[in-house]
């Protein structure tokens, strides 16, 4: 025993419990990067289409009625039935991936963390994807766990407590806020630029986005706080939000070097090579279209069957049909619906397209709804509207040149579309995040535009009902019960209704 006491023989011993292969300090642009493809679909798990195919499209996209399918599991938002899989999804892919990702970022360019010197802008732009992120999660189940959320490494927290969804709001709106004041373009060797592929690091953009998101976070909880709403409203529109369509968050996806990490999972999910999701575009969505005379019909339809592109002949599948009411609402049996209804444009689904994860156009629409309401010191409504509406006709051309609407396309659109108020407001919101079906659930859901028609298919679990919220999955039931019992939205149903989803 004697051996050890000494300093030096101490420190050989401190040596030796040193693995010298073990990983101490991670590159932060590489979190980074990782963490911006998770964001898209979750790719940073090994399959980028698993969160959008079951959750963006299987859920979402049906449930808002902008495509339908005839199937059962792989659609649930469809018909209303369960899929563990839809529901579970986001939680396992953002929490296990993603957020883990942005929060050791923060970690690690703290006070005291390995890599604080000259990681300003870094650590700011994964404040605001952390609560971006975060947002998703809560508007899907409602209470999650958030304070004590990712802190098992680092404060020995494994099982956290469930926070009300009031409290995160509030909390997200405050890191966006800060983090987007703390941005600093004049910071030098943050090395944002190598790895950010929203931006490329470029910080004005990256303020606008924290604003524009402000923004979205303002109005989404109007209905319940209107305090929170005038004040980050408010200071979104004073701080600057986003001015034109090239203002847009996206990343460009390439094909390679892997199709699971670098690829579109949107596309991929309805690609025929990867399985490929049968779902043609929705009758909700095309007779809303036509009705419209929307030039939209022939970005978001590839035609009849991939072949006939008379605007005139399109057809859209009525959400709620299976095999067999598909025969009767036919008239004839073993009909193929991706023949015989208009199928989406595959132009919109390259697998090297980009990611989209906030237009301009919701900016627009978003001031405009506040102007409305009286929200935030915003005026001129039907100004905003009509900027959101030519953005909304012309943010599709960056998928193919051919997609392009013209101004005058978009006069005559408007003069077609006078502003009525919410209504306009939460049909064109709709229609602006075709794709992003997830947040358009969000935005169904607050404002009730479009008035959707449910189906009651049999079976159903939600009694004819449109799901309102995702089921907390099974896993996280046997793992952290107590809490989720003493903390989440309960019931644990698709009916229940979250802290800003109110009638």
């Amino acid at each position: 025993m004697a051996l050890f006491t000494t300093s030096c023989d101490q420190e050989k011993l401190e040596k030796l419990n040193i693995n010298p292969q073990a990983l101490n300090q991670i590159d932060m642009n590489f979190l980074l990067t990782s963490a911006q493809l998770g964001t898209a679909s979750g790719g940073n798990r090994g399959d980028n289409r698993y969160i959008d195919w079951r959750t963006n499209i299987g859920m979402f996209g049906h449930a808002i009625q902008q495509i339908a399918n005839v199937g059962g599991g792989i659609a649930p938002g469809d018909k209303y039935i369960e899929n563990p899989e839809a529901d579970a999804a986001p939680w396992d892919f953002l929490y296990n991936g993603v957020l883990q990702e942005l929060q050791e970022i923060i970690v690690q360019t703290g006070p005291k963390g390995f890599q604080a010197t000259g990681r300003e802008n870094t650590r700011q732009v994964a404040r605001i994807l952390r609560a971006y992120n975060f947002m998703r999660l809560t508007d899907y189940y409602g209470n999650i766990p958030y304070s004590e959320a990712l802190k098992g490494t680092t404060d020995g927290i494994f099982f956290p407590k469930y926070d009300s969804q009031e409290s995160i709001y509030k909390d997200l709106l405050k890191e966006v806020s800060e983090a987007t004041k703390a941005l600093n373009a004049s910071a030098a060797g943050d090395g944002l630029a190598n790895a950010d592929l929203f931006y490329g690091g470029d910080i004005a953009k990256w303020k606008k986005f924290g604003n524009s998101l402000l923004l979205r976070m303002g109005m989404r909880v109007s209905k319940v706080s209107p305090t929170l709403a005038n004040q980050y409203v408010s200071e979104a529109v004073a701080g600057g939000v986003m001015t034109a369509i090239s203002d847009r968050a996206m990343i460009k996806t390439a094909l390679g070097p892997s199709e699971w990490t670098n690829q579109n999972g949107i596309s991929r999910a309805f690609a025929n090579g990867d399985g490929g999701q049968p779902s043609p575009l929705s009758a909700t969505l095309v007779n809303w279209l036509v009705a419209k005379k929307d030039p939209r019909l022939m970005i978001f339809s590839g035609g009849v069957g991939g072949k006939e592109m008379d605007p005139t002949l399109q057809k859209g599948l009525p959400n709620g049909l299976d095999a067999g009411t598909l025969t009767n609402f036919l008239g004839k049996a073993g009909a193929n619906p991706m023949v015989e209804f208009s199928i989406i444009n595959p132009k919109m689904l390259d697998d090297d397209d980009d990611y989209v994860f906030m237009n301009f156009s919701e900016v627009e629409l978003l001031l405009a709804e506040a102007a409305e309401k009286k929200i935030g010191g915003v005026s001129d409504a039907a100004g905003h509207y009509a900027k959101g509406v030519k953005a909304g006709l012309q943010q599709w051309d960056h998928y193919d040149a051919s997609l392009k609407v013209s101004d005058d396309q978009v006069n005559a659109y408007l003069a077609e579309n006078p502003y009525e108020g919410i209504k306009s407001i939460g049909e064109q919101l709709w229609a602006s995040k075709f794709l992003n079906w997830w947040d358009a659930w969000s935005d169904w859901r607050r404002l009730g535009f479009p008035q959707l028609v449910p189906v009651n298919y049999t079976g159903n679990i939600t009694g004819g009902t449109i799901p309102r919220k995702l089921r907390i999955p099974n896993g996280e039931l046997s793992n952290n019960g107590a809490n989720f019992k003493a903390g989440a939205t309960l019931p644990n149903e698709y009916t229940t209704r979250m802290w800003w989803d109110v009638k």
